[in-house]
């Protein structure tokens, strides 16, 4: 039996465990990256754990996040990160060249290897052949130590493309499409693969870019084969000599099949407030738009880019609209200036922002009030953007460019009659802004700004978890949700104190009071709790906060795994419908939680109304064990000592 392209890069990895769907492996990490968002926990992480330096192949830390310097404490962060860098052998991506899965992808993604990163759409390397994962910044710093990644073996889904996209239509349309099909919840523990002939006309830019959406499937990762387009990119690069061809075997086996005829799909948008509440643009109407944005990890190429800059080329902007770009990189952003094409872009109105991630993370540029923002990023979750009354619409940025100028949500397939924008024959390469390690470290003094304060431990599980119901939420709570990153917080991502005044006020103002007063206790949610952002900061602060356990339908992938490594119970409920019959402030208790751990069901008492109710606890025999131990770092402590 033959193995798919995902198959051959775990087997060449797989330490623990066998290639068997729904069990649990564990595979070694060549490469990781972290961003200053996630980056100072995972290395304040990293430094307890006592390791000198990093046992991966590459490790990388890039800026890209926090790039606003309206007080000391990004700058602090961003030196602290360079100095733990410098020392422990990670190569220092310095803020202004680029976002970190951009960059990673142009510099140093290779075919076949693996890549864990800080960051949930860290699977953009996916474009390259690479099985790239986003994690919790705890299980990047146990990859960077040499630890083995956990996930469970993936069911693998084959999407073939046929035929070719016609004009005006983009690979951001290819996975609108799939969200559209499978949900933001339909890919858990699932491995989206794509094959056939209509991935031989697609670029690596824009293989990227659908792999880097992937993440809004909740899956593990996406991937493309490395083939002949894969090693065109990296000899654009200068990097060819990091190709190896990786294909599918023709009789591999796949979980589950899908077909999209490319030639078929017409320029789509995703609606407010999710990634898979998907349109085509033609069944929109006439949306007026007050700001586009263009750019993000997602569409931010060269490529992109240039396609926006021809389509913007001699025309103005509509008059009530703003127009920001913000380059993924600072190769695209010089290669721009060098060809014309930035002009293109100034000259028809737009703002050129930093090569970073900048308001696709609420990190400035917030819509008007009531306002519509279209924007070729990732995630459109309501408030996300700064605005929480605005309403956010995802696109190509074909789709982008054309509302742009004409201050409607616009299909462009009509304006995009002779643009055709190409690869060039060769890409600007200038790595000056990549800081490379000192080859002894031991000298290097690591500096800590007066904001950086120590994370929270786990205590060891006790045999009785008891506590007060703190909040009660429901569907889809966000990341965001959990831990706000707004560009006035971002700042204080090492100060896990000051962030715990702002947990779940999206959801409920009077939480972190509430939390306090009550010494901790538990969170109960709806289905795909923790979906979007892999920041672990909000598993971090509610620990903090004394929260013992979170009673949910459903978890995100990321986000679960966060709450495990943390030492946070994620149960879920056995029946959904007990999820009507709990209130804020009932008592709950797990009696002999120790010995429930290894049951099927665990049982739970509501003191308040006398009644029980039946837990499933999902997780596998090592999970346990971070459990009872109260939190990965603890159980990593126990076996250092032994």
């Amino acid at each position: 039996m033959g193995l798919t392209v995902t198959e051959k890069i775990i087997k060449e990895h797989l330490k623990v465990g066998k290639l068997q769907r729904g069990t649990e492996i564990g595979i070694i990490v060549d490469q990781t990256l972290t961003q200053d968002s996630t980056g100072t926990m995972a290395y304040l992480q990293f430094e307890a754990m006592g390791v000198d330096k990093v046992r991966t192949k590459k490790s990388v830390a890039y800026i890209d996040h926090n790039m606003l310097q309206t007080g000391p404490e990004n700058a602090d962060d961003h030196l602290y990160i360079q100095t733990v860098a410098k020392k422990y052998g990670i190569y220092f991506s310095k803020p202004g060249n680029g976002i970190c899965h951009q960059v990673h992808l142009e510099r140093f993604a290779v075919p076949g290897e693996t890549l864990l990163g800080s960051d949930s759409h860290t699977p953009t390397s996916g474009g390259l052949g690479m099985l790239a994962m986003g994690a919790g910044g705890l299980d990047v710093a146990v990859a960077m130590a040499g630890g083995e990644y956990y996930i469970t073996m993936p069911h693998i889904v084959k999407v073939e493309l046929k035929g070719k996209l016609k004009l005006g239509v983009a690979a951001k349309d290819i996975i609108l499409e799939v969200l559209k099909r499978y949900t933001v919840v339909g890919g858990l523990n699932k491995v989206f693969e794509y094959t056939g002939e209509g991935i031989s006309s697609l670029t690596v830019p824009e293989r990227a870019t659908i792999t880097n959406m992937g993440a809004e499937l909740g899956a593990t990762t996406s991937i493309f084969p490395s083939d002949e387009v894969t090693l065109e990119f990296l000899r654009l690069q200068g990097r060819e000599n990091d190709f190896r061809e990786i294909l599918a075997d023709e009789d591999a086996l796949y979980d589950e099949e899908i077909t999209i005829d490319l030639d078929r799909l017409e320029p789509m948008a995703a609606c407010p407030h999710s990634p898979d509440n998907v349109e085509p643009v033609s069944n929109l109407g006439k949306i007026k738009v007050n700001q586009v944005a263009i750019g993000s990890c997602t569409n931010s190429s060269y490529m992109d880019l240039m396609k926006a800059a021809e389509l913007l080329d001699g025309k103005t902007i509509a008059e009530d609209v703003s127009l920001v770009i913000s380059p993924g990189s600072k190769q695209v952003l010089n290669m721009l200036a060098e060809n014309g094409g930035l002009a293109k872009l100034i000259s028809a109105g737009a703002r050129i922002l930093e090569s970073g991630c900048g308001p696709c993370i609420g990190m400035g540029q917030a819509p008007i009030t009531n306002g519509v923002s279209l924007r070729t990023f990732n995630r459109n979750f309501q408030g996300r953007c700064g605005t929480t009354s605005a309403d956010v619409y995802l696109s190509s940025p074909e789709v982008a460019a054309v509302s742009a100028i004409t201050g409607y949500i616009t299909n462009p397939t009509e304006y995009i009659e002779g643009i055709n924008i190409e690869m060039p024959e060769k890409f600007l390469i200038n790595d000056n802004l990549i800081v490379e390690p000192a080859e002894d470290g031991k000298d290097i003094e690591i500096i800590r700004g007066p904001n950086i304060k120590p994370f929270p431990k786990g205590k060891a599980m006790g045999n009785t978890v008891e506590g007060r119901i703190l909040i009660k939420v429901k569907d889809d709570i966000t990341t965001d949700h959990i831990m706000p990153s707004n560009a006035k917080l971002l700042p204080y991502r090492s100060n896990i104190p000051y962030l715990s005044e702002y947990c779940l006020i999206p959801c409920d103002s009077e939480f972190p009071s509430r939390a306090k007063e009550n010494g901790g206790g538990f969170i109960i949610a709806g289905l795909n709790y923790g979906q979007g952002s892999s920041r672990e900061h909000a598993a971090l602060v509610p620990l903090y906060l004394g929260v013992k356990g979170v009673i949910a339908k459903s978890f995100a992938r990321i986000h679960k795994q966060n709450l495990i490594n943390n030492g946070i119970l994620p149960l879920e409920f056995k029946s959904k419908e007990d999820y009507d019959d709990l209130d804020i402030l009932d008592e709950l208790v797990l009696e002999d939680i120790l010995g429930q751990l290894d049951k099927e069901d665990i049982s739970i008492l509501n003191k308040t109304k006398g009644k029980r109710y039946l837990l499933n606890l999902n997780i596998k025999e090592r999970e346990k064990n971070i459990l009872r131990a109260g939190g990965l770092l603890n159980l990593k402590g126990e076996k250092n000592d032994a």
